[in-house]
């Protein structure tokens, strides 16, 4: 009772009672007048007679709603997130863009499917994200209610260490999702890693030792300079004698501190992995040759400005892509695909004729769609629109996908002779080297300056043989040398 007494006293020189709203969260109770603030705990609270002095209201809270990664397609089970367009306490709308990701085949803008308050974002850029689990919590209106097939989330928020913690063979393992990838792709198991951070948290530095160790490799130590102390002033260097020949001074080695750098390999880099292995496996077949292109260069600087008229610029590359579509017409073979068995051969009826390119995010090959139907101009037109959403990493999936033929054009770089892997499943690819102004002789034995190109073909050798590609390298090259020589073959 001197508990409830002291209470009424208190009460009475606040000069009023103040409303108290619980929330199944709080622990204690509140009174606040002016600048004081009176705390009690709940337990001191159970009285008789409490509800004469209390009178409390509940606060309906919204619901916390886990925004899982849908399935993007292609047969893909884990994104790179590379951009975040929101942060939390950041208030969306439906279809407001959240965040960028990146597979191994395109980038991808994810949007919300519900307004609210986004309350966690469950990775950080560059981190990987997996179809199907959390990418958000968004905390939406509880009167408007949730798609049944999200899960809703009751418990409040977890902690970054709860977030990252897990448990193996009974006892418990500290580590960020950076360092436990990194162990995971070598091969690691957390618990024969001695953590060397907080609370025995293993460090990126823990799991480069421990592989160090496995590997034998030895990591180089932090160098530290040596201090030489100055000669007193009354100490004299003892002058060698003459007749004595001089001593050849000996070499202090060179303390070197850099470290090794270990990365995962993530996105159109990891898919060049994929399909670069695969590539071994096809037995490739090389023919090379050159053009003379001096005809080309003349066409391309009449048509540039009328090409700039409608907004388009004109490269070689589109000439180069329609003489291989046309090509492709007279031999098929060239534009097929072999199946894994090697019992099929399958005639591809579109030519999507596909362009390497080098990016920031490594080498991609988008390829222009149905060449065979197509005009120089819309090759072109085609050509600009890849090469401005390769640049800035927006191309899609279906840019990256269904080529049936390889073009690439190297010499943009450097170099005039390259070998040229082929892009399974496809069986051709051809690597075109940089024109150079060349001295050449014509057919009455004089000299005279040319436009020279060389190519280097590659093909699949189980069902191209060297005769069809030199062929149809003729015949390519022909096109090229005489490009009026197309209208002829134009559809």
């Amino acid at each position: 009772m001197a508990a409830l007494g002291a209470l009424r006293s208190s009460c009475r020189g606040a000069g009023r009672l103040v409303c108290i709203h619980r929330v199944r969260s709080c622990s204690s109770i509140r009174f606040i007048k002016s600048k004081y603030v009176c705390v009690f705990d709940k337990s001191t609270l159970k009285f008789s007679h409490q509800q004469r002095l209390f009178r409390t209201s509940a606060v309906s809270c919204g619901q916390i709603v886990q925004f899982k990664l849908a399935d993007i397609g292609e047969g893909i089970t884990e994104v790179t997130v590379k951009e975040w367009y929101v942060k939390e306490g950041d208030s969306v709308s439906q279809f407001d863009s959240i965040c960028e990701v990146q597979s191994d085949k395109a980038s991808v803008t994810i949007t919300s499917r519900y307004d609210g308050i986004i309350r966690k974002l469950h990775y950080n850029v560059d981190e990987t994200a997996y179809v199907g689990k959390p990418l958000v919590d968004i905390e939406t209106d509880a009167s408007k209610g949730v798609a049944p097939e999200e899960d809703v989330v009751e418990t409040p928020p977890m902690s970054h260490e709860e977030h990252t913690h897990q448990e193996i063979k009974g006892h418990k393992t500290l580590a960020t999702p950076a360092v436990r990838r990194l162990a995971m792709e070598n091969n690691i198991k957390l618990s024969e890693v001695i953590g060397t951070g907080k609370d025995n948290r293993i460090l990126k530095e823990d799991i480069l030792n421990y592989l160090a160790k496995q590997t034998g490799a030895i990591l180089p130590p932090s160098p530290k300079a040596e201090i030489i102390p100055p000669l007193p002033k009354s100490e004299t260097v003892p002058a060698a004698p003459k007749d004595k020949a001089h001593k050849i001074p000996v070499s202090r080695p060179i303390v070197f501190s850099g470290k090794d750098k270990t990365e995962p390999i993530t996105g159109f880099q990891k898919a060049m992995v994929k399909t670069m292995s695969a590539a071994l496996k096809i037995p490739h077949f090389g023919y090379c040759d050159e053009i003379d292109l001096t005809q080309l260069v003349q066409l391309r600087e009449e048509l540039k400005p009328l090409a700039q008229l409608r907004g388009v610029k004109l490269s070689f590359m589109p000439f180069f892509i329609k003489a291989a579509s046309l090509g492709l017409l007279q031999y098929p073979i060239l534009n097929a695909s072999l199946d894994e068995s090697c019992q099929n051969v399958t005639y591809k009826a579109s030519h999507n004729i596909g362009v390497a390119m080098d990016t920031e995010q490594g080498l991609i090959v988008p390829n222009v769609k149905n060449v065979q139907v197509c005009s120089v101009f819309e090759i072109a037109s085609e050509l600009n629109r890849l090469q401005s959403l390769g640049s800035t990493g927006q191309l899609g999936t279906n840019d990256l996908t269904g080529g049936t033929f390889t073009l690439s054009n190297i010499g943009t770089i450097g170099g005039t002779y390259a070998k040229p892997v082929i892009l399974p499943p496809e069986v051709a690819i051809g690597a075109l080297g940089k024109i150079q102004l060349l001295p050449r002789f014509n057919g009455k034995g004089e000299v005279f300056k040319a436009q020279i190109m060389n190519v280097s073909w590659s093909a699949d050798h189980r069902i191209i043989d060297g005769a069809t590609m030199a062929r149809f390298s003729n015949l390519w090259k022909s096109y090229l040398e005489n490009p009026a020589s197309m209208l002829l073959d134009l559809k």
